[in-house]
């Protein structure tokens, strides 16, 4: 059994290269269980890569990522079952396009986890009313609004029962006024002690929900601190430059 003190997530000296491209350069970063980790940064800084290399949907390149004490699988079925423990929810929301509302949450639990039909049915619709979207269940992905696509993506991350949920960008695709109806739902995710990695934009939710704010630029992790801390006084010029541009506005 895994030691409850042992970081639910734990990423030592990972570097990650694409081509010519440094994208991570000797990153280390602890998440704890129960906490909500808000990644920031300009864009180009590698959170989206750190956000993939933790699923392992891109390899590293060298040093090591560990999921509840466990180095990363590289294939496989243990691969699969990571994926199951380690929620992912997107900019764009990867729904299948083919299948109901209800089908699309219910279809993991049923292949991966090998839940029973009914039961993974019934757990999908209580999941949809989790994050107001029960009335949509019956309905394809195409008849719903962005918002309510990413609210059925999350329910469909939910479903497996994860231990931790990681979020990359899920507002940035979506149009002003759904913004806060996704942020609501993340905002009461966090406050029921899910584990949550989050790269986003939004300053007030990182503000809101997070334990601790992560500051990226260049591929390196250059500032971690609560977030009134890191948004009244942040260490690096970096940091700074970065704030006065996104809170100005």
């Amino acid at each position: 059994m895994t030691d409850p003190s042992t970081p639910l997530i734990a990423v030592e000296h990972v570097d990650k290269w694409f081509g010519s491209l440094h994208v991570l350069r000797d990153v280390n970063l602890d998440v704890r269980r129960g906490e909500v980790v808000v990644v920031v940064g300009p864009s180009g800084s590698g959170k989206s890569t750190l956000c993939r290399v933790i699923n392992r949907i891109e390899p590293i390149d060298s040093g090591v990522i560990r999921v509840d004490g466990r180095p990363l699988p590289a294939e496989g079925r243990a691969l699969a079952r990571l994926r199951a423990d380690v929620g992912m929810v997107f900019q764009q929301f990867n729904l299948f396009s083919h299948r109901s509302i209800l089908d699309n949450v219910t279809l993991g639990p049923v292949k991966v986890r090998g839940i029973p039909r009914e039961q993974a049915r019934r757990r999908a619709r209580e999941l949809l009313a989790r994050v107001g979207i029960a009335d949509q269940a019956d309905k394809m992905p195409a008849q719903l609004s962005g918002g309510q696509q990413q609210r059925a993506a999350i329910a469909r991350a939910l479903a497996m029962d994860p231990k931790v949920l990681l979020f990359d960008e899920p507002t940035s695709a979506l149009d002003p006024e759904m913004i806060n109806e996704v942020l609501d739902v993340m905002t009461t995710l966090a406050g029921d002690g899910m584990t949550m990695v989050v790269v986003t934009h939004e300053m007030g939710f990182a503000r809101r929900a997070a334990d601790r704010v992560v500051f990226m630029a260049d591929g390196q992790l250059l500032e971690q601190a609560p977030p009134t801390d890191f948004f009244d006084h942040p260490r690096t010029d970096r940091a700074r430059d970065f704030l006065s541009k996104v809170l100005t506005h």
